[in-house]
């Protein structure tokens, strides 16, 4: 093949393998919350890459990191630690409940390496019949296929042979289903405390305080899965820090290098010392491209001016919304926190979030869905007020002609 190609949306179906079904336009370009495709078309961001990009594209810190650890040192791999690596842990450590870090390259191996340790953790300290791990309904932790099971989506872990075992799955706030199940053989409750993928449902207070006070009882791990909201989503560095508990375990990925791959999990001392040198490991975990972006997000991620922000915009969403709602009456509640919202269809339009998304996309609005009833937004944390507006400007005329048919 040539090297001067035209490249267009139909080399994906030739070249590319079909698990995804990405939109027609191919972006080229991005700078704040604004992107560009191949034909100058400008759109909106509200999408985030999925709740990746927390400082939009191209933000001037992450571009300058990135720079500057490219012409020091790319990779070595974890027979040495680096500077990079030992910045950011320690960012980590010194701003978390956290006292050990582990870095990978995604939410799933984050996930992967929080659940072996679990399972490591218990067997160490009471024997291997303690291993069930309880996870819930609709949750979302990974596509490997020890995460993918743990995830509440049978949808997604069916069709490839013999499952993990030991797996218990529970609905997501029910205090008493999880009484009923969870006993001494429990080695870790597994959940997000905000769910993402399941249709942005926020974790109940009471029932959080409920989990923590059950895992306690049986000595299982608590396991918060913040791949998506942590780093600010919430308006807190982690989500956790909204909450009245603290979990053992924490995974974060996704915004954590802001859309440079990276991934951390993090625990205490005690619990760490169970990952053993050989026990676990990664080829390009702390990494040192990945580590300096991931030192510059956080330098500006976690401050006060940056995370009050976030709470401060998140009205701007739920004022807009409400009133896109008081004239075409779509909605049926708006869920989330931060900058992780959902806007829930009611009964007259459910089942039908896709054509919301498609509609956005024809007027210049990126936007995420969270299954076919709800409209997700995971925008920059720091998404000018001007972009709020025009963006739901965008998304009204789109719901305006989903109205209309």
């Amino acid at each position: 093949m040539s090297l001067e190609m035209n490249l267009t949306r139909a080399q994906f179906d030739e070249v590319m393998v079909p698990n995804y079904a990405p939109a027609a336009v191919i972006p080229v370009r991005g700078a704040g919350s604004r992107v560009w495709d191949q034909e100058g078309n400008e759109f909106i961001d509200f999408a985030g890459g999925i709740a990746v990009n927390c400082l939009g594209h191209c933000h001037p810190a992450l571009v300058s990191a990135l720079k500057e650890q490219g012409e020091k040192l790319w990779h070595l791999s974890n027979v040495m630690t680096n500077e990079p690596a030992l910045e950011l842990a320690t960012k980590l450590v010194n701003s978390t409940f956290a006292e050990r870090v582990y870095f990978a390259n995604s939410g799933a191996e984050a996930n992967e390496a929080a659940l072996k340790l679990a399972r490591r953790y218990a067997l160490d300290n009471h024997g291997a019949d303690k291993d069930q791990i309880i996870a819930f309904d609709k949750a979302f932790h990974g596509r490997t296929f020890f995460t993918v099971t743990v995830g509440g989506q049978a949808a997604y872990s069916d069709g490839f042979g013999p499952k993990p075992q030991s797996i218990t799955h529970v609905p997501f706030n029910d205090i008493a289903a999880l009484e009923a199940v969870i006993s001494d053989k429990t080695c870790a409750i597994m959940l997000e405390p905000l769910q993402g993928e399941g249709g942005i449902i926020n974790g109940d207070p009471e029932f959080l305080k409920a989990v923590r006070r059950l895992a306690d009882k049986h000595d299982a791990l608590v396991i918060f899965d913040e791949v998506q909201t942590g780093v600010g989503r919430t308006g807190e560095l982690f989500a956790y820090m909204g909450t009245d508990i603290v979990p053992d375990i924490l995974t974060s990925a996704k915004a954590l290098g802001g859309g440079f791959p990276i991934a951390a999990m993090l625990t205490t001392a005690k619990i760490a010392a169970h990952l053993k040198v050989g026990t676990h490991g990664s080829t390009y975990g702390g990494n040192p491209l990945a580590c300096a972006v991931g030192n510059a997000v956080m330098n500006v991620v976690n401050t006060k001016e940056v995370l009050d922000g976030v709470k401060h915009r998140e009205q701007l969403f739920r004022d807009g919304l409400a009133a896109i709602n008081a004239k075409y009456n779509v909605f049926s509640e708006v869920r989330g926190k931060g900058l992780l919202l959902g806007a829930v269809l009611n009964e007259k339009y459910e089942g039908r979030s896709r054509e919301f998304l498609v509609a956005s996309v024809a007027e210049g609005l990126m936007s995420l869905i969270a299954g076919a009833n709800v409209v997700r937004f995971a925008p920059s944390l720091v998404i000018p007020e001007a972009d709020i507006a025009e963006g739901l400007a965008r998304f009204e005329r789109a719901v305006a002609k989903v109205v209309a048919g």
